[in-house]
């Protein structure tokens, strides 16, 4: 009988995570374990591990990859330099009079910082120290208020530019091609960022729009759980309201509006954002204000008319006119590199500079570290069978392939109690996603759905980030059961989403249809 040396791996993999070793070594090492085990059995042919070269070097030159330390730094910036809360304070203002209303706030905050900085550790802790201490105030159930705060947070991984959809998008068009080979095609088509980014936009919302529908539905049968603020200041002006929101909406606009109309490349957009986040810091810090005004306008100006009408001076053709342009850009280029300059001096004064590289170099450090060494992992498994036996366990469910969607959508939740998104999206997608798609189902589709699911292992008990990071910023007075429980009916919303989407494939793929 031969050793399910496969199934032997996954396991000790999840116990090792389990025991608290690091992922990245815990991977490395149980695939190494493994693989030796496979070659003194005469289950693995060793010399496969010769590919794994490959796959570094592949990696290290994905450009799209590359989005990520922006991504994080563009996120880490603005919490660093407490736009958020400023955020938080004024829309619990505007929204805090209506019952339930400090809740939507929260929840639409969460939106609006999920779309500029794509960091949940971050949204979630400035919340719990700002909204939760709002909301217990004014007498909301502390189970409520945990519940909102947490899931709010964790719209950073569903709602676009987020490290998830990254990464998932490069692992679904690895997992795409690989099905367009085994049905013969060697004309493949992919699947880029933005498609995904598209995908994930009104998913994202709908998601927004439940949470709401949630909470002010709670506060409307139960008036005591979510009550009408008392305890605010007077409700903000038209002018505080725009001060606070319209930087963030330009932001997201100018990230997602390049990617979505062609106009830059998830990378190229990742670096506006990481630029912008850095010019709103400075405005937030001190740094003067026209300046960073005129700074700002000049870059956006640029990247406008040097699209509309570029200009080539190394051609020997090069007029006079073109010269006129190439200096009216260089003068442009000019004054938004001295703005920059002047916002990075006031960073690095107010102390936010360095904590924010810092923490954009471990949590990209983290990602890629796991990457690499799930590549390992999955060399490996498949060198013992496992992708084999996960084509059997698939094709052999029953309801064909909804069937098998639906065990791998129960799998995957399964995982998430235990497993951080990244493990889960580079060891277990490459090996189901391939199967998947064979059986028909639409790859941006698909993708989405696994996304959602993915964001609910945030808010899964117990390894749940989402909690660990409430635990930590919440006040004493509440509870780690409080929080749990209080999570409990977003988790239940978070499968509701999930069948919308399933029911009305329209939603995440009708907008990539659209645009690209």
């Amino acid at each position: 009988m031969t050793l399910p040396l496969d199934l032997m791996m996954f396991a000790a993999l999840i116990a090792c995570i389990l025991l608290g070793f690091p992922v990245s070594f815990s991977i490395a090492g149980v695939a190494t374990l493994f693989a030796v085990l496979g070659w003194v059995f005469g289950v693995m042919d060793i010399s496969l591990l010769g590919a794994l070269g490959q796959r570094v070097f592949g990696l290290l030159t994905n450009t799209v990859l590359i989005a990520i330390p922006l991504f994080v730094l563009m996120g880490v910036i603005l919490q660093q330099s407490h736009i958020a809360e400023d955020l938080l304070e004024t829309m619990g203002r505007l929204f805090g009079r209506l019952r339930g209303g400090l809740g939507v706030s929260v929840v639409l905050v969460g939106a609006l910082l999920a779309a500029s900085t794509g960091i949940v550790g971050a949204t979630v802790i400035a919340m719990g120290m700002i909204a939760l201490p709002t909301m217990l105030r004014n007498r909301y159930n502390p189970e409520l208020a945990s519940g909102i705060v947490c899931t709010a947070g964790t719209l950073g991984q569903i709602i676009p530019p987020s490290t998830l959809l990254i990464i998932l998008s490069d692992v679904m068009s690895n997992a795409y091609q690989q099905a367009q080979f085994a049905q013969g095609k060697f004309t493949v088509e992919t699947i880029s960022v933005g498609q995904i980014f598209a995908g994930a936009l009104l998913p994202g919302l709908t998601l927004v729009v439940i949470y709401i529908l949630y909470v002010l539905g709670r506060a409307w049968l139960l008036p005591n759980d979510a009550p009408a603020a008392v305890q605010l200041d007077d409700k903000p002006s038209a002018l505080e309201v725009a001060i606070a929101v319209l930087p963030p909406v330009l932001l997201i606009v100018a990230v997602l509006g390049a990617i979505l109309g062609g106009v830059a490349t998830p990378t190229e957009a990742a670096s506006v954002g990481a630029i912008g986040a850095l010019l709103m810091a400075g405005h937030r810090l001190g740094a003067k204000p026209w300046l960073i005004l005129a700074g700002a306008g000049s870059l956006l100006l640029l990247g406008i008319v040097s699209g509309l009408a570029p200009v080539h001076l190394q051609r020997s053709d090069a007029g006079t006119s073109d010269w006129v342009q190439g200096g009216l850009y260089a003068m442009l280029a000019l004054l938004g590199m001295v703005a920059i300059v002047a916002a990075l001096k006031r960073a690095w004064t107010a102390d936010i500079l360095k904590p924010a590289l810092t923490s954009t170099m471990t949590v990209t450090s983290m990602i890629f570290a796991t990457i690499l060494t799930a590549s390992m992992f999955s060399l490996v498994f498949v060198g013992l069978g496992g992708e084999a036996r996960i084509e059997q366990i698939l094709t052999a469910m029953p309801g064909g392939a909804t069937g098998a969607l639906i065990f791998c959508m129960a799998l995957i939740f399964v995982l998430g109690f235990f497993l951080d998104f990244v493990e889960i999206t580079v060891i277990v997608l490459p090996l189901i996603a391939p199967m998947l798609i064979l059986m028909g189902h639409d790859p941006i589709w698909l993708a989405i759905l696994i996304a959602i699911n993915l964001q609910t292992s945030f808010l899964t008990p117990p390894f749940g980030f989402s909690l660990f990071y409430l635990r930590g910023a919440a006040p004493p007075e509440i509870t780690t059961g409080q929080i749990y429980a209080g999570v409990a009916p977003f988790i239940l919303l978070q499968i509701v989403g999930v069948a919308i989407i399933w029911m009305i494939p329209a939603i995440p793929t009708w907008l990539p249809s659209i645009v690209f």
